[in-house]
């Protein structure tokens, strides 16, 4: 099978969690005998071109005007990404699969224009992000996303409460969503054979002191406000403790200032952006890692804390509780409750048998249930449904050339997966 990938993002051009998925997603699917192009944004530390372990990669240069705002650069950025996809899907591409509503127009365009199913991966709701629509912009983009979801066969979502979600705003069919995890590859956290923790952490903490991590985007959905506010309260049971809070964001500035404000400055280290290397040691010499959202549809960091060891404190929002079992492996806190925050950060920097039970079974889950070798073949299996029920109905055509059918020649079952008079 050929699949196309669309996504606005993928390795070395990294904003949010999408990349890694759509990266490891793809080399998995490849192992496993799909052939995946991907498309995506250029980067100016990355070729057009490339092999990534058999994932043919195209990355699409952005040769328009300058655009004067985000949504004009996301309609330009998907005529470019057509150029490329055109180009593939006229090679006899089987399916194409976009990952969330930046990549929707081209996604739908080759849909049609090819007459070939469309999956979709929805990671995030505008509406979830953001407690509702308050604004034009949020409320055109929320449009795209239930467009997207209407146009797929298929939609894909990382667990059951996206599931809930997607239904609930989007009023999206049972049968139409398919629920599969995110995964994380333990390879890509190991560090150095010859690499010296002691010394590494002593450039963030102090021999005798505690440490606890934060990993993430700095904005509010991600409740970094609320880690600090808990972290007052650690440190006054337990003042030899420090905080590494590591990426950037709009909110830096005010939580730099909110750290003041509480009297904490001096215990918390603003690491800004920090690269993979750093990451991964920051996990292993760390006592504690948090994931402390507001919002969360799954939650891939506390994953990346699982494969590396670290006993991990999450909010039960989103997916975040369903891929920590409290006490089994990591903690979970109540969602914007900084004394349930810090209790269990307590408990865990008080009780090393805890944490050791902990770092064996959150092993055991990476390993056997958020493994992409296991969500790749999940994956591919919904390709192949799909396939198979795209080459049973009536729209059904052999390539080269494009036959379109009229919506009163589909046969009512598959009728609401056409957005349009033709399909």
């Amino acid at each position: 099978m050929h699949v196309i990938m669309l996504s606005w993002e993928y390795p070395p051009r990294v904003v949010g969690g999408i990349a890694r998925h759509v990266e490891d997603l793809a080399k998995a699917l490849v192992k496993q005998g799909v052939d995946v192009d991907v498309i995506t944004s250029a980067h100016d530390k990355a070729c057009e071109e490339e092999d990534d372990e058999g994932v043919k990669v195209f990355r699409v240069p952005f040769q328009s005007p300058s655009p004067p705002d985000f949504i004009t650069w996301v309609m330009q950025m998907n005529l470019n990404l057509l150029e490329r996809g055109i180009e593939r899907a006229a090679t006899g591409a089987d399916l194409v699969h976009a990952h969330d509503w930046v990549v929707a127009y081209s996604a739908k365009v080759l849909k049609h224009a090819f007459n070939i199913p469309l999956v979709a991966t929805i990671h995030a709701t505008e509406y979830g992000r953001n407690w509702g629509l308050h604004n034009d912009l949020q409320r055109y983009i929320s449009n795209v996303e239930w467009w997207l979801g209407f146009e797929a066969w298929r939609v894909i979502c990382c667990s059951q409460h996206m599931r809930q979600e997607l239904s609930w705003i989007f009023q999206l069919p049972g049968d139409k969503l398919h629920v599969i995890p995110n995964g994380v590859n333990p390879a890509r956290f190991d560090v150095p054979s010859d690499d010296d923790p002691a010394a590494f952490r002593l450039q963030w903490a102090a021999p005798d002191e505690k440490l606890v991590f934060y990993i993430g985007r700095l904005v509010h959905e991600k409740g970094v406000h609320i880690l600090l506010d808990a972290f007052s309260k650690v440190l006054a049971y337990r003042d030899k403790t420090k905080l590494v809070i590591a990426g950037k964001g709009p909110a830096a500035a005010y939580l730099k200032e909110h750290a003041h404000a509480l009297g904490i400055y001096n215990r918390v280290f603003f690491a800004g952006f920090v690269d993979d290397l750093t990451r991964n040691r920051l996990y292993k010499c760390s006592d504690v890692a948090v994931v402390p959202s507001l919002y969360e549809p799954f939650g891939i960091t506390a994953l990346e804390a699982m494969a590396c060891g670290t006993p991990v404190v999450v909010s039960d929002v989103g997916g975040l509780g369903e891929v920590v079992r409290h006490g089994v492996t990591g903690m979970k806190c109540y969602a914007g409750n900084p004394n349930s925050l810090a209790d269990n950060i307590l408990t865990l920097l008080a009780d090393e048998k805890l944490c050791d039970g902990i770092r064996a079974n959150a092993k055991n889950d990476v390993l056997t249930k958020f493994n992409w070798d296991i969500i790749a073949k999940e994956t591919s299996e919904v390709y192949d449904e799909v396939h198979q029920a795209y080459k049973a109905g009536p729209w059904a055509v052999t390539r080269p050339g494009w036959v379109f059918q009229s919506r009163e020649t589909v046969r009512p079952e598959y009728s609401r997966y056409f957005a349009h008079d033709t399909v």
